[in-house]
């Protein structure tokens, strides 16, 4: 151009002002509007995987980030000793390859999860034992839950992964609840705490009968990648499975993300307003106006409907995102100085219809032995808001209920409550009940305007998961960039 400027500086000055207003480069720079390609709203794993795809594209971003600190739901929390130890999402397994790349280059140890002795199912206040590489203990046999088992794995070999809406069934499945499907396959308690309990409320955290069959059946589907369909072992599995190893400090990959973008990433900066003009965006914030050509919003739809957007959204995306709520879910760090339960021949892992916590891994940190215990989700509605004293009493009477009194000899502990966070409302996943999905589901990643969507709800393969928020944030930016050339 005559001046020197190539159109994008132009474009850029012309959108800086606001609301629609053509300005020349010298009014905008006169009004020292802030202004990038792109406007991240959300520096999870998602929101940070979009900006460093962006900027390798070569295209500006600011990520705006409510939090006063990256990751989303993964971060640390601080003992009652002071350590810092992982409490949100660490776990990571076989297709989970963006997870294991990042660790790659940020450094963070890849440590495989201890399957070694026996684990414990826990059924109605009684323990039984099986080895690791079984799903559940063999003498428990149920043929019905096998069936079932075998139906999900034939389901998801040939289901539209990341599409449910699209399955030939799609409106059959999502007009009944997952605890209604197993109930057409079993009658029998154990088909129910087997299917429902453990292997449905567990893994999103949310109780069966409150979840859409469309939506749980998607999310088996999703245990895998474009070469190796899902199946419930990978999803329930630890040897082979999504909990075969975890990454010794977690939260360190989005904070290495976060200093790679540097200044970009903008902190306590919850976005409020969000307003589409015909050729940019303007996102009000509580750090500033940012404006930008286009936006990524990478949270969860049960959160991203709480932003005003102007003009409203499609019909289609507020009654989805009206449809998504959060699970709940604790998280009680028990650290030892030594693992007694692998002396006494366990593995450290549990599963079953205890409380308030269902389940148990081993891990460690710190030099130190840790038990890792969820809280179940309808437990952690009750101690949602009770003392942190108290919550913490129970979950330590738990362990001990189900260890016997070793499980008391704490070194340290340390516990989050997912729900209370402000920024987040539970976890690990947002949920759908029946009705949602068939309906609703094409606005889940259909952009509207210069909006995109990301989130690990959003994904493919791996939802709920780290690697699903990474492959979200990444097809959300590829997006972009296509759009903008």
């Amino acid at each position: 151009m005559a001046n020197g400027m190539d159109r994008r500086s132009v474009l850029r000055a012309a959108f800086a002002v606001g609301a629609g207003v053509v300005a020349s480069p010298a009014t905008a720079a006169a009004a020292g509007a802030r202004f990038t390609d792109v406007v991240v709203i959300g520096a999870g794993l998602a929101g940070l995987a979009a900006a460093r795809d962006l900027v390798a594209a070569g295209l500006t971003v600011t990520v705006l980030e409510a939090r006063s600190r990256p990751g989303g739901r993964v971060g640390d929390v601080r003992t009652a000793g002071g350590l810092s130890v992982d409490g949100g999402a660490q776990f990571v397994g076989p297709t989970q390859d963006n997870m294991l790349a990042l660790a790659r280059d940020f450094g963070v140890a890849v440590q495989p999860t201890h399957t070694a002795g026996r684990s414990v199912f826990w059924r109605d206040g009684e323990p039984s034992y099986f080895e690791v590489d079984h799903a559940f203990p063999p003498e428990l046999n149920d043929p019905a839950v096998d069936a079932a088992i075998a139906e999900i794995d034939a389901l998801s070999a040939g289901f539209p992964v990341g599409e449910p809406w699209r399955h030939p069934r799609a409106a059959e499945l999502d007009a009944i609840t997952f605890t209604e499907w197993i109930g057409r396959r079993s009658s029998s308690d154990l088909a129910h705490l087997i299917l429902g309990r453990v292997s449905g409320s567990a893994v999103v955290s949310a109780p069966p009968e409150e979840v859409s069959a469309l939506y749980m059946l998607n999310y088996y589907a999703a245990a895998g990648d474009s070469r190796n369909p899902g199946t419930y072992q990978r999803l329930m599995g630890t040897a082979g499975g999504a909990q075969e190893s975890f990454l010794d400090g977690a939260a360190r990959i989005p904070e290495g993300i976060a200093r790679e973008l540097g200044g970009r990433v903008v902190f306590g900066a919850p976005v409020r307003h969000l307003r589409q003009n015909r050729d940019h965006v303007v996102v009000h914030s509580d750090r500033g106006v940012h404006r930008g050509r286009k936006a990524i919003v990478a949270m969860s739809p049960a959160i991203s409907g709480h932003i005003d957007y102007e003009p409203l959204l499609p019909a289609a995306r507020r009654r989805l995102t009206a449809g998504y709520r959060m699970g709940n879910i604790g998280k009680f760090i028990a650290i030892y100085d030594r693992p007694w339960w692998r002396e006494a021949g366990l593995s450290g892992q549990l599963v079953g219809n205890g409380s308030p916590i269902d389940v148990v891994y081993e891990s460690y940190r710190h030099g130190k032995h840790v038990l890792i215990g969820f809280v179940a989700p309808k437990p952690m509605r009750r101690l949602d808001h009770v003392p942190a004293s108290w919550f913490a009493a129970e979950c330590k009477r738990g362990l001990v209920g189900y260890f016997g009194r070793a499980a008391a000899n704490m070194s340290d502990f340390g516990f989050v409550r997912w729900d209370n966070e402000k920024w987040s409302r539970g976890g690990p996943v947002a949920v759908t009940a029946p009705g949602v999905l068939a309906g609703h589901g094409r606005a889940l990643r259909e952009p509207v305007g210069h909006l995109h969507w990301a989130g690990t709800e959003t994904t493919d393969y791996w939802i709920g998961y780290m690697e699903g928020a990474v492959r979200s944030g990444r097809r959300a930016a590829a997006e972009v960039v296509t759009e903008l050339g």
